[in-house]
């Protein structure tokens, strides 16, 4: 475990997105050369966005298990090169389409022909290796007997299985007849450990700490609530009888409908809160630091009827706020955790944040649209995180050319950029570098910048689109694009900003 310095800076960068000829990126070389890039540039850390299974949208906020690893990130090569794949299976794997977007169809079916190939010729040489790991990590056992009844049952939710699977102890009873099937899945888990633990230790070796990401909800159909349905605000059928969703905001008019069940709270406390506590050991064992996704959800949460069709009309109800965190802070302590703090603010999250002593996030994209907001850099404290932007925003560059000119003006004016025609040739990197410049130089602990800023790309290279369920999660960068980067730019002003 490596210790974020109290003054650095990040590059936040999701593992898929990273070069592969394999159409996601995943913890190949291509994962140890970009540590190799980030310390050239003068950075301390890698923010990454959750290495959970994504959803049927292909985001990592919504998975099957708080607690399993990303299959789609094992990587091919290695696998051959540990005599698990021959060639021509490896062959397979590789993707001739476009090196600048995810292509999940062809991924999914690719890398699961590659692990079924894999446990095939080799999980007999690693069985007693696989049996240590699943025993001494509980939960891979539940994931892989979720899996192997999900898979019996084509893939329906569990709430559609016969009674015997969709209870969790008489399912258990049916392990012996799922052998075969749940041997896979913990083989799946074992090798996702196995090769994110080389490419962790190479980065904590060159002083790389890596920043995580845990999304405050799980889905429906996951492992998580066909074991605990207890722990969650289910109807007699075990559907949610309210979901999770945040009100109307800049992102979008209609709120934002996530439809996660949301906790019984009072069930957690009785439980002293374990199954959080666990969640949070299993994160941290991941990363050196982690992100908590939507924190605002501890202090209180909106909630939307499980039937309607937007956000517009929800509830905010209260959440545990410090009877979790005492748990918390009581176990982890609170340097190695960030607060997702943004959205819908109110006196309950800064109080639970002060309570905490947790640090908070401030993005710039949103200083300039709420007089003297706290998001504006002259207002940054030591205890936060600045960004140029999330996953969620625009990118720098697309975000600049989107404001009307006169809010332009603004945000140019008050980052000291000294163009006086922003629409002409290199004044959108220079333009780009004023407000990158801005932030480095606040008072905030860490900084953090999307890769695509390091690029000065346009809309077309965002992440994620918050409320537009298709095409999101997509973006991919290439090994010339990564060397393109004005390397030197980046050290100098890391250097000049002693961070």
């Amino acid at each position: 475990m490596l210790k974020l310095k109290k003054r650095c800076s990040a590059v936040l960068m999701s593992v898929s997105s990273l070069p592969s000829p394999y159409g996601i990126g995943g913890f190949g070389d291509e994962f140890e050369k970009f540590i190799d890039f980030l310390i050239s540039c003068g950075f301390s850390a890698m923010q990454v966005l959750p290495f959970n299974l994504p959803d049927f949208g292909n985001s990592p906020y919504g998975s099957c298990s708080a607690f399993a690893g990303n299959y789609l990130y094992i990587d091919p090569q290695k696998l051959k090169n540990d005599g698990f794949l021959t060639e021509k299976e490896l062959e397979r794997c590789v993707y001739n389409g476009s090196p600048y977007t995810v292509d999940y169809d062809f991924v999914y079916k690719a890398k699961r022909n590659m692990l079924n190939s894999a446990f095939k010729n080799g999980f007999e040489k690693v069985k007693a290796e696989v049996e240590a790991f699943s025993k001494s990590n509980p939960w891979v056992l539940d994931y892989a007997l979720y899996m192997a009844i999900k898979e019996k049952h084509n893939g329906a939710s569990w709430q559609e299985w016969e009674l015997e699977f969709k209870n969790y102890k008489t399912a258990r009873l049916k392990a012996d007849s799922l052998k075969d099937e749940i041997n896979f899945y913990c083989f799946e888990q074992y090798l996702f450990s196995k090769q994110y633990s080389e490419v962790k230790k190479y980065a904590e070796d060159n002083g790389v700490s890596i920043i995580g990401d845990i999304p405050i909800y799980v889905a429906v159909d996951s492992v998580d609530v066909w074991k605990n349905p207890e722990l969650f605000c289910l109807d007699d059928d075990y559907l949610p009888k309210v979901v999770a969703g945040v009100p109307p905001d800049a992102f979008s008019s209609e709120g934002q409908l996530w439809g996660n069940p949301v906790y019984d709270w009072e069930q957690h406390e009785k439980g002293k809160f374990s199954w959080w506590i666990s969640r949070l050991e299993r994160t941290l064992e991941l990363y050196d630091t982690v992100r908590i996704d939507h924190f605002r959800g501890f202090a209180s949460y909106y909630t939307v009827d499980a039937n309607a069709k937007d956000a517009k009309n929800g509830e905010w109800k209260k959440g545990p706020r410090m009877k979790l965190f005492s748990e918390v802070l009581k176990r982890f302590g609170n340097e190695r955790i960030i607060a997702e703090d943004l959205g819908t603010y109110s006196e309950d999250v800064a109080e639970l944040l002060q309570n905490t002593g947790i640090k908070g996030m401030r993005v710039i994209q949103f200083g300039f649209s709420d007089g003297d907001s706290t998001h504006l850099p002259h207002n940054y404290s030591k205890n936060c995180l600045a960004y140029i932007g999330t996953h969620d925003n625009n990118t720098l560059l697309g975000w600049l050319w989107d404001l009307d000119e006169n809010q332009r003006s603004t945000v140019l004016n008050y980052c000291g950029f000294k163009g006086d025609d922003w629409g002409k040739g290199g004044f959108y990197s220079t333009s780009c570098r004023s407000v990158i410049e801005t932030v480095w130089k606040t008072s905030a602990a860490i900084t953090v910048i999307p890769f695509q800023d390091l690029c000065g790309f346009g809309s077309d290279a965002r992440m994620n689109i918050p409320g537009v369920p298709k095409d999101n999660w997509r973006f991919r960068t290439t090994a010339e694009t990564i060397k393109s980067v004005d390397e030197a730019y980046f050290r100098k002003i890391n250097r000049l900003f002693f961070r």
